[in-house]
Order: structure tokens, then C-alpha cells, then sequence
């Protein structure tokens, strides 16, 4: 376990617990916004095949329990006064005991997590988007694999046994609020952005009929939700007697209905006040910016006054995220993990690993440094004049929604040092860096108005990453003071819940707070223009020749 801890003055304190694709990690944060406590434990993850990913939620629930313990040792439990959740958006299954069920052939109860980034449900869901269903609609037209009802429809018509034990199908982050509280709600949130339930309308029986689960229908929805609650809301009673001893927290301690990881990423950071730092967005409402949530993947989260439907954008989903605002979702499949494998594949990895543990830097810091010292008279980005990604190794999210696209290296040579590492890498982040900007264009294209970046996640520790995406999109990037702030936005929920604050709103724009902004340098946009031009010809190409080689 990693764990950080500051001296905690005294005052009210709310727990944050987010549930990443690898690990677990929780925080003790003030009434300011302040992370004074912070643990981090790993989860495992299974790939028994490709495009398999699978979890176990026992595991996951003992990490969050672990972590929890950590962060509030020493601490006056008079004083926490709510806890709040965030997860990935992965698939949990149980059985009618509401025990561990199996997402795999193997029949391994304990693997009963199907993950966010399981690709499995690729016939499923071109099968649910040839339906052309009207709830496509608020999915930008098209379902992702990474949805849950072709994960639904994968288990039917794969794990039939499985598919009739199944008692209860819950997506990651209110599988956390029901351990903590016994009460089956779902969030808002889940359920519009991954299970196509509308808040004005609820469940559609005609689009679960059309795809071939009718069963849900029949059983009322008992298996996926027919309690919905509104991110921040307390839900039930607050913590079990049970759940209260393993989290090491007060029974009846307020548990916020929950959310996305990315989603939490966002109230962590897009309210946050402004004032003083000459940012574009100053004096505009909350609706000028757009929260980058950057990990394994990234998400870009918009939001608006009335629904904008993006072609290849999620939503708009009505109160997912901010209450009484439209949420626009972008996303992009494998940015940190696409990073990771660019890099650890290379064949100078083990060169570069030697060479930063004898600096003591990490392996993406002494990147950065070696371009700094291979650049010469140029600036760092130009290095890639010759050398150009296509970033979609995973497939497109947005706003292509093309999960069958393969990842593009255009210029590479025979050479095979720590240059070249460096240089592909560099390539790599202006890759994730121009699909930003093509999600951010399809958004302005559709009426949204964004004029500021606000960015969280591993990635935006990379000041590299960072000034990359300010230069290409040519708009500033503002890194909140927090570093986790995934983790406030899960406390912000655990303070809604408290009733210490009277809205979500209020909550974030007390405790989201500025760091440091990047501005873009605009003397280079000329240069990355072109890139930009290279970058949507590379898909061109990929598409062309996928079109002869099918002919």
C-alpha cells in the first residue's frame, strides 16, 4: 500500500474512494478540498483472451476497505461526515444469494467483474446499433462496447448458466454504494450513461425487447435497477454495522449515491472558482469548459444548458454529472495505457529503465529530459515533422465510434536507441493530443462553446502531456491544486450526502481549487495544423486500404 497522510487540523472531513482499472485508492478531504490523508492498493486484473478483462468484486471491495481503514486511522470519527464512491464502469454480476457470478467460460465465480475496457461484445453491439433504437440517440448515434447491454446480451447468448443464476447486475460504482448500505439504488449517472435509462422516461421495454432481452422486462427490472437516485444523494440509512466495521467508519455514516470515475474526475475539478488567473472562461458560465479526465484512457466532459446531441459524442444525459446540465461525453479508449505500451514495447525499454533509475527520475521524466536535449535549436514537438501516429489501438470512441480502427506509425526507420523511444513517445502524446482536438471540434461543431481546458488524472502530471494539449487544441489548460481529483469529486458526493452543503454546485466550487494554468503557445500552431491535417489523412488511408483489401 502507498499511503500519504498530513497533519489534520481539526474540522469536518468527508472520504473519497475511487475504483480504478488497477487500483483502489481513498482519501480523508476537508471541508476545503484539501486530500490531508491518502491511500492506494492494487487490484488484480485477469485476461484470460484478448479483448477479455475481468475482475473480482471481493477483491475490489477488500482493497476499498483496506485503503478506507488507512486514510481515517487517528482520526475522530465524530468528525468524517459522509463517504462517496467512484468506480470504472464495469460490469458486476451476481446470483440470487448475491454472491460472486461468472463473466467467463472458465466458470470462475470469484473473476465476476466484466471490465470497462472489455472489447468481448463486438457482434453484440453491432447487432444492437443495426437496430437504430431511438435511445441510440443520447450515444452519440451509436453504442460503445464499453456499454453495458452488449455486455448483457455477450453473457445471454455466451454464459447461458450464468444468465439464468444471475440475481443482480450492477455497474461498478453502485455495487460500492450497496455493499456500504444493503440498498440496491442505482445512480443517475450509471444508468443514462451506460444502461440507456432516461430520466424523464426510465427504462425503455421496446429497446430491450428489440435486442433479445425481454427477460428484463419481464422481471420489471429488478435485475438492473428500479430505485434511481441522483449523484450526492444519501442513500439508505448510511453505512451498515457490517460495512461501517470493515471500512473502519461509523454505522450510519451518509453514503452519496455514486459515480463514474471520469465523472468524478469532472466534479472535481469543472466548478472550480477562477477568479484572477486572466483565463477565458473568468466571467463565462460553467458551460466554456471542458473537464479532461486522463488515465488508462481519457474522458472529455462538456456540459450544457439545453441537450447538444454530438454525432459520436455521448449523451446529452440530463443531470449525469452536474445537476440540472446536459452532459456531453467524449472519450478516448487507451491514452496512459497506450502510452505504457508504446513505450515498455520499444526495444531500448530496458536502456531507458537503467538510465532513469540511475537519475532517480521516472521513465517519463527522463523522456522529457532527452527530448529536451535532442531538440537542439527546435522546439520539443517539431522532433515529430516525420513521424506520425494514429492513436486508435483500441478503437475509436469518439468521435468515430469505430471500434474495428487499428493504431497507424507513419516514418519510422531502422533505428532502435533511446532517440527513437523518445521520439515515438513524443508522437504518441501528440496523437492522444490531436483526438482531443477532434472531439473538441465535432463538439463546437454541434453548438458547444468551449473556450478552457481542465484537466485531472495520472496523465496531467505530465507537464509534456499538458503543454501538448494546450499547443494543439490552442486553448489553456488548467491543472486543479489537487492532484487526485477524482478523489475530491468522490468526497464532494460523500458531503452532498451529509447535507453540509446545499447543492453539488456549492460543494465544487468550495472545494475545487486552481493550481496552475498552461498556456498554449500559439507562435506553433502553424506546425500543428499540418499535424492535425497528417493526422486526419491517417484515417483516411486506414479506411481506404481496409476498403481495397475487403473488395
Amino acid at each position: 500500500m502507498h499511503s500519504r497522510k498530513e497533519a489534520a487540523p481539526a474540522g469536518r472531513y468527508y472520504v473519497g474512494v475511487d475504483v480504478g482499472s488497477a487500483s483502489v485508492r481513498a482519501a480523508l478531504v476537508d471541508g476545503s478540498g484539501t486530500v490531508v490523508a491518502h491511500a492506494e492498493l492494487p487490484i488484480r486484473v485477469w485476461e484470460p483472451q484478448q479483448d477479455h478483462y475481468e475482475q473480482s468484486s471481493a477483491d475490489i471491495w477488500a482493497a476499498c476497505c483496506s485503503a478506507t481503514k488507512e486514510v481515517v486511522s487517528g482520526i475522530d470519527p465524530g468528525l468524517i461526515r459522509g463517504i462517496g464512491f467512484d468506480a470504472t464502469c464495469s460490469l458486476v454480476v451476481l446470483d440470487k444469494q448475491c454472491q460472486p457470478l461468472a463473466v467467463n467460460c472458465e466458470g470462475q465465480n470469484h473473476r465476476n467483474v466484466m471490465m470497462w475496457m472489455d472489447h468481448r461484445a463486438g457482434r453484440q453491439v453491432e447487432l444492437i446499433n443495426a437496430t437504430q433504437h431511438r435511445v441510440l440517440s443520447s450515444v452519440g448515434g451509436a453504442m460503445s462496447v464499453e456499454m453495458q447491454p452488449p455486455k448483457l446480451l455477450w453473457i445471454k447468448e455466451n454464459l447461458p448458466e450464468s444468465w439464468e443464476k444471475a440475481g443482480c447486475f450492477f455497474d461498478l460504482p453502485d455495487f460500492l454504494s450497496w455493499k456500504a448500505t444493503g440498498v440496491t439504488a442505482r445512480s443517475l449517472c450509471t444508468v443514462v450513461c451506460k444502461w440507456t435509462y432516461t430520466s424523464d422516461r426510465g427504462w425503455d421495454d421496446t429497446f430491450w425487447e428489440r435486442i433479445g432481452l425481454e427477460d428484463l422486462v419481464k422481471d420489471k427490472y429488478e435485475k438492473i435497477g428500479t430505485h434511481v437516485l441522483c449523484p450526492g444523494e444519501p442513500v439508505g440509512k448510511g453505512l451498515t454495522p457490517e460495512a461501517a466495521r470493515e471500512l473502519g467508519l461509523p454505522e450510519g455514516l451518509a453514503v452519496a449515491a455514486s459515480l463514474i470515475d471520469a465523472h468524478a474526475g469532472g466534479l472535481g475539478v469543472i466548478g472550480a472558482d477562477v477568479k484572477g488567473h486572466n483565463l477565458p472562461c473568468e466571467n463565462q458560465p460553467i458551460t466554456a469548459r471542458l473537464a479532461m479526465i486522463c488515465g488508462t484512457s481519457s474522458c472529455h466532459m462538456g456540459v450544457s444548458e439545453k441537450p447538444i446531441f454530438v454525432p459520436g459524442v455521448w449523451g446529452p444525459y440530463f443531470s449525469a454529472m452536474v445537476p440540472g446540465l446536459w452532459l456531453n461525453e467524449g472519450g478516448q479508449s487507451a491514452t496512459g495505457k497506450l502510452i505504457d505500451h508504446v513505450v515498455r514495447g520499444h526495444v531500448a525499454f530496458p536502456q531507458l529503465q537503467s538510465k532513469a533509475a540511475a537519475s532517480a527520475h521516472s521513465i517519463y521524466t527522463y523522456l522529457n529530459s532527452h527530448l529536451d536535449l535532442i531538440k537542439k535549436s527546435l522546439p520539443v514537438g517539431f522532433l515529430t515533422v516525420d513521424l506520425h501516429v494514429w492513436p486508435d489501438f483500441h478503437g475509436n470512441r469518439s468521435p468515430l465510434t469505430d471500434l474495428t480502427l487499428k493504431g497507424m506509425v507513419v516514418g519510422l526507420t531502422l533505428s532502435r536507441g533511446l532517440d527513437e523511444l523518445a521520439l515515438i513517445y513524443l508522437a504518441t502524446i501528440q496523437a492522444i493530443a490531436l483526438g482531443t482536438r477532434h472531439i473538441l471540434e465535432s463538439m463546437e461543431a454541434a453548438g458547444h462553446a468551449i473556450s478552457t481546458l481542465f484537466l485531472c488524472g495520472g496523465l496531467s502530471k505530465n507537464p509534456l502531456f499538458v503543454q501538448m494539449h494546450a499547443d494543439i487544441t490552442g486553448k489553456p489548460v488548467v491543472l486543479s491544486k489537487e492532484v487526485e481529483s477524482v478523489l475530491v469529486g468522490a468526497a464532494i458526493l460523500g458531503a452532498c450526502a451529509s447535507g453540509d452543503f446545499a447543492s453539488i454546485q456549492e460543494a465544487m466550487a468550495k472545494m475545487g481549487k486552481i493550481g496552475r494554468v498552461v498556456q498554449p503557445n500559439h507562435e506553433h500552431r502553424r506546425f500543428y495544423d499540418k499535424k492535425y491535417e497528417v493526422f486526419l489523412k491517417l484515417v483516411e488511408h486506414q479506411r481506404e486500404y481496409r476498403a481495397i483489401m475487403n473488395s
